[in-house]
């Protein structure tokens, strides 16, 4: 029954009503064509990012191939120990070795060539004395053991020809647990990977590009206490715990918080300017140009001239020297080492601040999401358009707002 003086009519839906009433009756609209599906699922954006992906790929293989294919000696520095008459003829004649493969100069004694030995600026002395039946040839292989190894085959081959031999007395050898004097690159690569991807991953999950410098502070302060703990971290494990490398760890440590912080900003910085692109630019840089030739299974002086040319310049190649430097050597001769990858940290952090700050915005067209100072447009790590780097939620909200003024006036 229905209760007297009800209004028990039933009021035709409208018109939007009645669109919500066909939906819910019809989950399952009319299906559209496999290229309106295709065209929906493959955008501008994915076709982008995948061509730019397959490029890094080719790049890598390309790098890594064209750095390690045909490793071959140029320019190995090495000093001579010989009487003043001999000296001169016996530089002029290594050094005129076809193919330039070593880097000839005369010591005054064997006491000087053992320093520059140890401070890594040559990897060989050979003391040559007309009266003994053999050279000898002192090495400080945990510098670079395919940098002795390929010092050793040139002079034995030259020797040979005068039927003389040569016998090497390594002085400075890597441990038994980093015998092929590998530990330190692989322990840089590690420190630069954890850098990079710790910066790609707080973006990622916060938005490539903070909303203003007090947010950028907050995540560089983030890539800080990270590098400390993870930098002490890869020096125990590689010393303390499998004794693969010897040394200070502190040391080793600190160098490892270095190396992690810098390249965490220097991707940070990639990720400020470029967006989620930026994750590829570090990649490229740190890793498919950064680990073939930063000097680790081959020696600068066995790569070819674009990887021999670039790898002191960047953090890996840079990293590797100062780790052996701290192990080996007594931490001789890094400073020029710690200079390079400190510069990456200060670039990195300058670019973020002079993005972020009203001077960036006047050489940079930034959207204005990285231009707010409450970032209440950026939601769980994510903008309007989903790709997290703030480029439509608030640039949309700014032309919904000039819409509406013009519409009032």
């Amino acid at each position: 029954m229905v209760p007297s003086g009800t209004d028990h009519r039933i009021t035709p839906p409208t018109s939007d009503a009645a669109g919500d009433w066909a939906a819910m009756s019809d989950p399952d609209p009319t299906p559209t064509s496999f290229r309106d599906e295709f065209k929906d699922a493959v955008t501008p954006r994915a076709v982008f990012l995948v061509i730019g992906v397959a490029v890094i790929q080719v790049a890598f293989i390309t790098s890594y191939v064209g750095a390690f294919h045909h490793p071959e000696p140029h320019g190995l520095p090495i000093s001579v120990v010989a009487p003043a008459a001999d000296a001169p003829q016996l530089v002029k004649a290594l050094n005129g070795i076809p193919g330039h493969p070593v880097e000839v100069t005369a010591a005054p004694s064997v006491a000087a060539g053992t320093r520059q030995l140890l401070r890594r600026d040559v990897f060989g002395v050979l003391v040559v004395d007309p009266t003994a039946a053999d050279e000898q040839l002192l090495e400080a292989s945990a510098s670079g053991v395919s940098a002795s190894v390929a010092v050793t085959d040139v002079l034995d081959a030259v020797a040979a020809r005068y039927h003389r031999t040569v016998v090497v007395h390594d002085i400075r050898p890597p441990t038994p647990g980093d015998r092929n004097g590998l530990t330190s690159f692989y322990l840089v690569i590690g420190w630069i990977v954890g850098g990079y991807l710790v910066a790609s991953i707080l973006g990622i999950s916060t938005g490539s590009r903070p909303a203003n410098a007090r947010r950028a502070t907050l995540r560089l302060g983030a890539i800080a206490v990270y590098a400390l703990v993870t930098g002490l971290a890869g020096a125990i494990v590689v010393g303390p715990i499998l004794h693969a490398l010897p040394g200070p760890t502190i040391q080793l440590g600190l160098l490892g918080a270095l190396v992690i912080f810098c390249a965490g900003a220097f991707a940070m910085a990639l990720l400020v300017v470029a967006g989620t692109i930026g994750i590829g630019l570090a990649i490229i840089v740190f890793v498919v140009l950064g680990n073939p030739s930063a000097g680790g299974p081959y020696a600068w002086q066995l790569l070819p001239p674009f990887w021999r040319d670039i790898g002191p310049w960047l953090p890996s190649g840079a990293g590797t020297a100062a780790a052996r430097g701290i192990a080996y050597f007594g931490s001789t001769a890094i400073t020029s080492n710690l200079l390079v990858i400190a510069a990456y940290g200060v670039v990195g952090v300058g670019v973020v601040y002079l993005v972020l700050l009203d001077v960036g915005h006047q050489l940079i067209d930034l959207p204005r999401m990285a231009r707010r100072e409450d970032g209440s447009a950026e939601v769980g790590g994510r903008d309007g358009d989903g790709d997290g780097d703030g480029d439509n939620a608030d640039a949309g909200a700014g032309d919904d707002a000039d819409a509406g003024a013009g519409a009032t006036g």
